[in-house]
Protein backbone atom coordinates (compact mmCIF):
# COMPACT_ATOMS: atom_id res chain seq x y z
CA UNK A 1 0.00 0.00 0.00
CA UNK A 2 1.21 3.71 -0.87
CA UNK A 3 2.01 5.74 1.70
CA UNK A 4 2.13 9.27 0.35
CA UNK A 5 0.61 12.60 2.04
CA UNK A 6 -1.78 14.19 -0.33
CA UNK A 7 -2.05 18.00 -0.01
CA UNK A 8 -5.55 19.94 -0.94
CA UNK A 9 -4.52 22.49 -3.21
CA UNK A 10 -6.63 25.50 -1.54
CA UNK A 11 -6.01 24.00 1.87
CA UNK A 12 -4.82 26.86 4.76
CA UNK A 13 -4.79 26.76 8.74
CA UNK A 14 -6.71 29.79 8.35
CA UNK A 15 -9.51 28.56 6.13
CA UNK A 16 -12.78 27.47 6.68
CA UNK A 17 -13.01 23.51 6.29
CA UNK A 18 -14.84 21.70 3.96
CA UNK A 19 -14.60 19.20 1.18
CA UNK A 20 -11.15 19.64 -0.46
CA UNK A 21 -9.96 20.01 -3.85
CA UNK A 22 -7.61 18.73 -5.03
CA UNK A 23 -5.53 20.13 -9.02
CA UNK A 24 -3.39 18.89 -11.05
CA UNK A 25 -2.39 18.34 -14.64
CA UNK A 26 -3.67 14.64 -14.72
CA UNK A 27 -5.51 12.83 -12.64
CA UNK A 28 -5.05 8.89 -13.08
CA UNK A 29 -7.93 6.33 -11.45
CA UNK A 30 -6.89 2.91 -10.81
CA UNK A 31 -3.90 1.69 -8.54
CA UNK A 32 -2.52 -1.65 -10.83
CA UNK A 33 0.24 -1.99 -12.11
CA UNK A 34 -0.58 0.05 -15.18
CA UNK A 35 -1.91 2.47 -13.80
CA UNK A 36 1.13 3.20 -11.10
CA UNK A 37 3.53 3.05 -13.71
CA UNK A 38 1.33 5.77 -16.26
CA UNK A 39 1.37 7.73 -12.77
CA UNK A 40 5.43 7.65 -12.18
CA UNK A 41 5.96 8.03 -15.91
CA UNK A 42 3.97 11.03 -15.89
CA UNK A 43 5.04 12.72 -12.99
CA UNK A 44 8.74 12.07 -13.79
CA UNK A 45 8.12 14.06 -16.75
CA UNK A 46 7.08 17.32 -15.07
CA UNK A 47 3.18 17.08 -14.90
CA UNK A 48 1.19 17.39 -11.97
CA UNK A 49 -0.58 13.81 -10.89
CA UNK A 50 -3.01 12.73 -8.45
CA UNK A 51 -3.22 8.89 -8.26
CA UNK A 52 -6.52 8.05 -7.07
CA UNK A 53 -5.94 5.09 -4.31
CA UNK A 54 -8.76 2.80 -2.36
CA UNK A 55 -9.71 3.80 0.73
CA UNK A 56 -7.20 2.70 3.36
CA UNK A 57 -8.01 -0.39 4.79
CA UNK A 58 -9.14 -0.71 8.65
CA UNK A 59 -6.80 -3.38 9.08
CA UNK A 60 -3.22 -4.40 7.09
CA UNK A 61 -3.58 -6.60 4.44
CA UNK A 62 -1.75 -9.84 5.44
CA UNK A 63 1.21 -10.19 3.58
CA UNK A 64 2.91 -12.95 1.59
CA UNK A 65 5.79 -14.52 2.96
CA UNK A 66 8.97 -14.03 0.52
CA UNK A 67 9.69 -17.54 0.16
CA UNK A 68 6.25 -17.94 -1.58
CA UNK A 69 5.72 -17.81 -6.05
CA UNK A 70 3.05 -15.36 -6.67
CA UNK A 71 0.34 -17.35 -9.11
CA UNK A 72 -0.33 -13.90 -11.22
CA UNK A 73 2.84 -13.47 -12.88
CA UNK A 74 3.32 -11.45 -16.60
CA UNK A 75 5.06 -11.80 -19.30
CA UNK A 76 7.01 -8.64 -20.08
CA UNK A 77 8.27 -7.89 -23.56
CA UNK A 78 10.38 -4.93 -25.22
CA UNK A 79 8.24 -2.57 -24.94
CA UNK A 80 7.41 -2.93 -21.09
CA UNK A 81 11.14 -3.73 -20.37
CA UNK A 82 12.23 -0.73 -21.41
CA UNK A 83 9.51 2.10 -20.43
CA UNK A 84 10.25 0.22 -16.96
CA UNK A 85 13.30 0.64 -16.94
CA UNK A 86 13.77 4.01 -18.27
CA UNK A 87 11.89 4.98 -14.88
CA UNK A 88 14.14 3.27 -13.00
CA UNK A 89 12.01 0.59 -11.99
CA UNK A 90 13.12 -2.62 -13.29
CA UNK A 91 16.65 -2.31 -11.61
CA UNK A 92 14.97 -2.22 -8.27
CA UNK A 93 13.01 -5.43 -8.94
CA UNK A 94 14.04 -8.84 -7.38
CA UNK A 95 16.41 -9.98 -9.89
CA UNK A 96 16.51 -13.35 -8.34
CA UNK A 97 12.57 -13.74 -8.56
CA UNK A 98 12.76 -12.58 -12.58
CA UNK A 99 12.94 -15.76 -15.24
CA UNK A 100 14.59 -14.79 -18.66
CA UNK A 101 12.11 -16.13 -21.58
CA UNK A 102 14.93 -17.26 -23.92
CA UNK A 103 12.81 -19.67 -26.19
CA UNK A 104 8.98 -20.18 -26.81
CA UNK A 105 7.67 -23.92 -27.94
CA UNK A 106 4.23 -23.90 -29.58
CA UNK A 107 2.40 -27.04 -30.11
CA UNK A 108 -0.73 -28.69 -31.79
CA UNK A 109 -3.37 -31.07 -30.97
CA UNK A 110 -3.44 -33.02 -34.28
CA UNK A 111 -2.20 -36.74 -33.26
CA UNK A 112 -0.99 -37.94 -37.18
CA UNK A 113 -0.58 -34.66 -38.13
CA UNK A 114 1.18 -32.94 -35.12
CA UNK A 115 1.66 -29.07 -35.56
CA UNK A 116 4.95 -27.35 -33.93
CA UNK A 117 6.05 -23.76 -34.07
CA UNK A 118 9.24 -22.45 -32.21
CA UNK A 119 10.46 -18.85 -31.84
CA UNK A 120 14.45 -18.14 -30.15
CA UNK A 121 15.77 -15.09 -29.07
CA UNK A 122 19.35 -15.76 -30.50
CA UNK A 123 16.94 -15.86 -34.21
CA UNK A 124 15.10 -12.83 -32.86
CA UNK A 125 18.09 -11.23 -32.96
CA UNK A 126 17.15 -9.76 -29.20
CA UNK A 127 18.56 -10.87 -25.36
CA UNK A 128 15.09 -11.78 -24.35
CA UNK A 129 11.65 -12.84 -25.91
CA UNK A 130 10.28 -11.68 -22.80
CA UNK A 131 10.68 -11.64 -18.82
CA UNK A 132 8.74 -13.45 -16.20
CA UNK A 133 7.77 -11.26 -13.10
CA UNK A 134 5.23 -11.46 -10.31
CA UNK A 135 2.51 -9.38 -9.46
CA UNK A 136 4.04 -8.72 -6.17
CA UNK A 137 7.01 -8.49 -7.38
CA UNK A 138 6.44 -5.53 -9.96
CA UNK A 139 3.95 -3.51 -7.51
CA UNK A 140 6.72 -3.49 -5.17
CA UNK A 141 9.15 -2.05 -7.10
CA UNK A 142 6.11 0.35 -8.59
CA UNK A 143 4.76 1.54 -4.70
CA UNK A 144 8.70 2.32 -3.94
CA UNK A 145 9.06 4.08 -6.93
CA UNK A 146 5.97 6.54 -6.24
CA UNK A 147 7.07 7.49 -3.11
CA UNK A 148 9.82 9.27 -4.38
CA UNK A 149 8.26 10.49 -7.40
CA UNK A 150 8.01 14.71 -7.41
CA UNK A 151 4.65 16.16 -8.57
CA UNK A 152 2.75 13.24 -7.19
CA UNK A 153 0.15 13.33 -4.83
CA UNK A 154 -1.67 10.21 -3.67
CA UNK A 155 -5.69 10.74 -2.48
CA UNK A 156 -7.43 7.57 -1.08
CA UNK A 157 -10.97 7.35 -1.82
CA UNK A 158 -13.99 6.36 -4.11
CA UNK A 159 -15.01 8.05 -7.31
CA UNK A 160 -19.04 9.01 -7.33
CA UNK A 161 -19.63 10.95 -10.21
CA UNK A 162 -17.25 12.39 -13.66
CA UNK A 163 -18.44 15.30 -14.96
CA UNK A 164 -15.99 17.56 -17.58
CA UNK A 165 -15.98 20.96 -19.36
CA UNK A 166 -13.85 22.75 -21.45
CA UNK A 167 -10.47 23.06 -19.68
CA UNK A 168 -10.93 20.64 -17.07
CA UNK A 169 -12.17 16.62 -15.70
CA UNK A 170 -13.98 16.97 -12.22
CA UNK A 171 -14.06 13.95 -10.52
CA UNK A 172 -16.58 13.90 -7.74
CA UNK A 173 -15.53 11.71 -4.69
CA UNK A 174 -17.95 10.03 -2.10
CA UNK A 175 -16.36 12.13 0.27
CA UNK A 176 -17.45 15.43 -1.09
CA UNK A 177 -13.45 15.86 -1.84
CA UNK A 178 -12.94 16.85 -5.29
CA UNK A 179 -10.09 15.95 -7.93
CA UNK A 180 -9.89 18.46 -10.85
CA UNK A 181 -7.45 17.98 -13.69
CA UNK A 182 -6.66 18.41 -17.57
CA UNK A 183 -6.86 15.38 -18.02
CA UNK A 184 -8.16 11.74 -16.14
CA UNK A 185 -6.93 8.27 -17.12
CA UNK A 186 -8.82 5.67 -16.47
CA UNK A 187 -6.71 2.85 -15.03
CA UNK A 188 -9.64 1.10 -13.68
CA UNK A 189 -9.42 -2.60 -14.98
CA UNK A 190 -11.93 -4.18 -17.79
CA UNK A 191 -14.81 -3.24 -15.53
CA UNK A 192 -13.67 0.72 -15.80
CA UNK A 193 -15.88 2.88 -13.76
CA UNK A 194 -14.67 5.67 -15.52
CA UNK A 195 -15.59 3.92 -19.14
CA UNK A 196 -19.07 3.56 -17.83
CA UNK A 197 -19.09 7.48 -16.47
CA UNK A 198 -18.18 8.14 -20.64
CA UNK A 199 -20.74 6.03 -21.66
CA UNK A 200 -18.08 5.00 -24.05
CA UNK A 201 -20.13 1.25 -25.47
CA UNK A 202 -18.02 -1.90 -25.84
CA UNK A 203 -18.64 -5.19 -27.58
CA UNK A 204 -18.66 -7.90 -25.05
CA UNK A 205 -17.56 -11.49 -25.35
CA UNK A 206 -17.41 -14.81 -23.14
CA UNK A 207 -14.54 -17.62 -24.51
CA UNK A 208 -16.67 -19.80 -22.56
CA UNK A 209 -13.13 -20.47 -20.15
CA UNK A 210 -11.73 -19.94 -17.38
CA UNK A 211 -8.05 -18.98 -17.17
CA UNK A 212 -6.35 -21.40 -14.23
CA UNK A 213 -3.10 -20.30 -12.36
CA UNK A 214 -1.07 -21.57 -10.32
CA UNK A 215 3.25 -23.03 -10.30
CA UNK A 216 4.96 -26.15 -9.65
CA UNK A 217 8.68 -27.64 -9.16
CA UNK A 218 9.41 -29.30 -12.43
CA UNK A 219 12.10 -32.35 -11.90
CA UNK A 220 14.05 -31.56 -15.60
CA UNK A 221 15.57 -27.63 -16.21
CA UNK A 222 13.06 -25.82 -18.28
CA UNK A 223 16.00 -24.55 -19.91
CA UNK A 224 14.13 -20.63 -19.90
CA UNK A 225 11.76 -22.20 -22.45
CA UNK A 226 8.00 -20.63 -22.27
CA UNK A 227 5.49 -23.91 -23.68
CA UNK A 228 2.26 -23.70 -24.88
CA UNK A 229 0.12 -26.69 -26.21
CA UNK A 230 -3.32 -26.21 -28.25
CA UNK A 231 -6.29 -28.21 -28.10
CA UNK A 232 -9.49 -28.49 -28.90
CA UNK A 233 -10.99 -30.63 -26.24
CA UNK A 234 -9.19 -28.99 -23.20
CA UNK A 235 -8.33 -25.37 -24.36
CA UNK A 236 -4.55 -23.79 -24.29
CA UNK A 237 -2.34 -25.03 -21.69
CA UNK A 238 0.82 -22.74 -21.15
CA UNK A 239 4.07 -23.25 -18.84
CA UNK A 240 6.30 -20.44 -18.22
CA UNK A 241 9.43 -20.64 -16.69
CA UNK A 242 10.07 -19.33 -13.02
CA UNK A 243 13.61 -18.93 -11.24
CA UNK A 244 15.54 -22.29 -10.78
CA UNK A 245 12.83 -25.58 -11.51
CA UNK A 246 9.66 -24.03 -11.84
CA UNK A 247 7.16 -23.06 -13.64
CA UNK A 248 4.04 -21.00 -13.94
CA UNK A 249 1.32 -22.52 -15.24
CA UNK A 250 -1.70 -20.58 -17.05
CA UNK A 251 -4.31 -22.58 -18.55
CA UNK A 252 -7.33 -21.50 -20.38
CA UNK A 253 -9.65 -24.36 -19.94
CA UNK A 254 -13.42 -24.82 -20.86
CA UNK A 255 -15.15 -23.70 -17.97
CA UNK A 256 -17.23 -27.41 -17.74
CA UNK A 257 -13.24 -28.94 -17.15
CA UNK A 258 -12.32 -25.81 -15.06
CA UNK A 259 -15.01 -26.24 -12.74
CA UNK A 260 -13.45 -30.47 -12.46
CA UNK A 261 -9.87 -29.00 -12.61
CA UNK A 262 -10.59 -26.09 -9.50
CA UNK A 263 -12.43 -28.92 -7.65
CA UNK A 264 -9.12 -31.42 -7.46
CA UNK A 265 -6.41 -31.33 -4.96
CA UNK A 266 -3.35 -29.17 -6.76
CA UNK A 267 -1.49 -32.70 -6.83
CA UNK A 268 -3.95 -34.28 -8.98
CA UNK A 269 -3.92 -31.22 -11.16
CA UNK A 270 -0.01 -31.61 -11.49
CA UNK A 271 -0.87 -35.25 -12.91
CA UNK A 272 -3.77 -33.96 -15.16
CA UNK A 273 -0.59 -32.07 -16.84
CA UNK A 274 1.60 -34.77 -17.35
CA UNK A 275 0.68 -35.43 -20.94
CA UNK A 276 1.85 -32.00 -22.00
CA UNK A 277 4.44 -31.45 -19.59
CA UNK A 278 6.49 -34.91 -18.82
CA UNK A 279 8.35 -35.39 -21.75
CA UNK A 280 10.17 -32.07 -21.37
CA UNK A 281 9.83 -30.54 -17.73
CA UNK A 282 9.77 -34.16 -15.99
CA UNK A 283 7.23 -34.55 -13.11
CA UNK A 284 5.39 -31.68 -11.92
CA UNK A 285 4.97 -30.91 -7.95
CA UNK A 286 2.54 -27.84 -6.26
CA UNK A 287 5.11 -25.09 -5.09
CA UNK A 288 1.69 -24.16 -2.72
CA UNK A 289 -1.17 -26.42 -2.93
CA UNK A 290 -3.57 -24.16 -1.67
CA UNK A 291 -2.60 -21.13 -3.80
CA UNK A 292 -4.53 -22.14 -7.05
CA UNK A 293 -6.83 -19.42 -8.79
CA UNK A 294 -8.95 -19.24 -11.55
CA UNK A 295 -10.78 -16.29 -13.15
CA UNK A 296 -13.34 -15.91 -16.19
CA UNK A 297 -11.78 -14.68 -20.15
CA UNK A 298 -13.59 -12.40 -22.17
CA UNK A 299 -13.06 -10.14 -25.42
CA UNK A 300 -14.01 -6.58 -24.55
CA UNK A 301 -13.51 -4.14 -27.43
CA UNK A 302 -14.27 -0.65 -26.21
CA UNK A 303 -15.67 1.43 -29.03
CA UNK A 304 -13.38 4.68 -28.28
CA UNK A 305 -10.64 5.15 -25.72
CA UNK A 306 -11.19 8.66 -25.28
CA UNK A 307 -13.66 11.10 -24.46
CA UNK A 308 -13.54 14.94 -24.12
CA UNK A 309 -10.88 14.98 -21.11
CA UNK A 310 -10.62 11.03 -20.76
CA UNK A 311 -8.23 8.57 -21.71
CA UNK A 312 -8.31 4.76 -21.02
CA UNK A 313 -5.15 2.84 -20.88
CA UNK A 314 -4.56 -0.88 -19.72
CA UNK A 315 -7.75 -3.33 -19.51
CA UNK A 316 -10.12 -0.50 -19.04
CA UNK A 317 -8.94 0.16 -22.82
CA UNK A 318 -8.75 -3.19 -24.47
CA UNK A 319 -9.11 -6.99 -22.73
CA UNK A 320 -7.89 -9.54 -24.97
CA UNK A 321 -7.27 -13.67 -24.57
CA UNK A 322 -4.00 -14.12 -22.59
CA UNK A 323 -3.27 -17.16 -24.86
CA UNK A 324 -0.47 -14.64 -26.21
CA UNK A 325 0.75 -13.19 -22.39
CA UNK A 326 0.63 -9.81 -24.35
CA UNK A 327 -2.37 -7.99 -21.98
CA UNK A 328 -0.42 -6.25 -19.41
CA UNK A 329 2.26 -5.39 -22.09
CA UNK A 330 -0.67 -3.58 -23.99
CA UNK A 331 -1.44 -1.49 -20.96
CA UNK A 332 2.55 -0.68 -21.01
CA UNK A 333 2.47 0.48 -24.88
CA UNK A 334 -0.27 2.66 -23.76
CA UNK A 335 1.61 4.70 -21.05
CA UNK A 336 4.32 4.68 -23.59
CA UNK A 337 2.28 6.50 -25.90
CA UNK A 338 0.33 8.57 -24.10
CA UNK A 339 3.46 9.95 -22.53
CA UNK A 340 5.48 10.72 -25.40
CA UNK A 341 2.41 12.31 -27.09
CA UNK A 342 1.48 14.66 -23.93
CA UNK A 343 5.36 15.40 -23.63
CA UNK A 344 5.53 16.15 -27.08
CA UNK A 345 2.47 18.16 -27.47
CA UNK A 346 2.48 21.95 -28.43
CA UNK A 347 3.13 24.61 -25.81
CA UNK A 348 -0.59 26.08 -25.97
CA UNK A 349 -2.03 22.89 -25.64
CA UNK A 350 -2.90 21.09 -21.97
CA UNK A 351 -2.62 17.39 -21.61
CA UNK A 352 -6.60 17.11 -22.29
CA UNK A 353 -6.55 18.69 -25.51
CA UNK A 354 -9.06 16.89 -27.75
CA UNK A 355 -5.92 17.05 -30.27
CA UNK A 356 -3.46 15.22 -28.40
CA UNK A 357 -6.44 12.90 -27.31
CA UNK A 358 -7.02 12.38 -31.06
CA UNK A 359 -3.23 11.27 -31.75
CA UNK A 360 -3.04 9.02 -29.21
CA UNK A 361 -6.08 6.77 -29.96
CA UNK A 362 -4.93 6.83 -33.43
CA UNK A 363 -1.55 5.76 -32.02
CA UNK A 364 -2.83 2.89 -30.27
CA UNK A 365 -5.50 1.62 -32.63
CA UNK A 366 -3.73 -0.66 -34.69
CA UNK A 367 -1.23 -2.18 -32.40
CA UNK A 368 -4.87 -3.35 -30.80
CA UNK A 369 -6.64 -4.11 -33.31
CA UNK A 370 -4.13 -6.77 -34.53
CA UNK A 371 -3.56 -8.24 -31.00
CA UNK A 372 -7.19 -8.55 -30.64
CA UNK A 373 -7.45 -10.06 -33.85
CA UNK A 374 -4.45 -12.40 -33.38
CA UNK A 375 -5.69 -13.76 -30.21
CA UNK A 376 -9.40 -13.58 -30.95
CA UNK A 377 -8.69 -15.89 -34.11
CA UNK A 378 -6.61 -18.35 -32.31
CA UNK A 379 -8.96 -18.68 -29.61
CA UNK A 380 -11.55 -19.61 -32.40
CA UNK A 381 -9.44 -21.30 -34.57
CA UNK A 382 -8.37 -24.10 -31.91
CA UNK A 383 -11.64 -24.14 -30.01
CA UNK A 384 -13.58 -26.37 -32.54
CA UNK A 385 -12.68 -30.31 -32.73
CA UNK A 386 -13.49 -30.86 -36.34
CA UNK A 387 -10.83 -32.82 -37.91
CA UNK A 388 -10.45 -31.09 -40.92
CA UNK A 389 -9.74 -27.68 -39.03
CA UNK A 390 -7.45 -29.80 -36.64
CA UNK A 391 -5.18 -30.99 -39.74
CA UNK A 392 -5.31 -27.20 -41.23
CA UNK A 393 -4.22 -25.57 -37.79
CA UNK A 394 -1.14 -27.79 -37.27
CA UNK A 395 0.29 -27.81 -40.85
CA UNK A 396 -0.54 -23.87 -40.95
CA UNK A 397 1.96 -23.86 -37.60
CA UNK A 398 4.24 -25.95 -39.40
CA UNK A 399 4.11 -23.83 -42.26
CA UNK A 400 4.34 -20.57 -40.32
CA UNK A 401 7.67 -22.55 -38.21
CA UNK A 402 9.62 -23.30 -42.03
CA UNK A 403 8.35 -19.82 -43.29
CA UNK A 404 11.37 -17.43 -41.67
CA UNK A 405 10.32 -14.17 -42.90
CA UNK A 406 6.88 -14.45 -41.64
CA UNK A 407 8.07 -15.56 -38.40
CA UNK A 408 10.44 -12.80 -37.51
CA UNK A 409 7.26 -10.64 -38.76
CA UNK A 410 5.27 -12.55 -36.11
CA UNK A 411 8.12 -12.18 -33.17
CA UNK A 412 8.61 -8.85 -33.84
CA UNK A 413 5.04 -7.62 -33.32
CA UNK A 414 5.20 -9.54 -29.71
CA UNK A 415 8.55 -8.18 -28.57
CA UNK A 416 6.27 -4.77 -29.55
CA UNK A 417 8.79 -3.92 -32.44
CA UNK A 418 7.82 -1.70 -35.42
CA UNK A 419 8.07 -3.69 -39.00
Amino acid sequence: MLAMNAHPSHSSAAAVRGPATYSSDICIVGTGAIGKTAALALAQAGLRVTLLAPPLPSAAPTAATEASWDVRVYAINQVGQSLLSSLKVWDALAADRIAVVDGMDVSGDAENYPGHLSFDAYSSHVDALAWIVEDRNLNTALDAALKFAPNLQLVHGRAHALNTDAQHAHLLLDSGETIQASLLVGADGAQSWVRGQCDIGLDYRSYGQRAIVTNFACAKPHLDIARQWFTSAEGIVALLPLPGQRVSLVWSAPEALAETLMQQPAAQLAQHLAHYAAPALGALTPLQPELVRDFPLRLIKPHAITAPRVALIGDAAHVVHPLAGHGMNLGFADVAALLALITAREAHRDCGDARVLGRYARARKEDVLLMQLATDGLARLFETSAEPLQLIRNLGLNLVNHLPLLKRRLMAHALGKKT
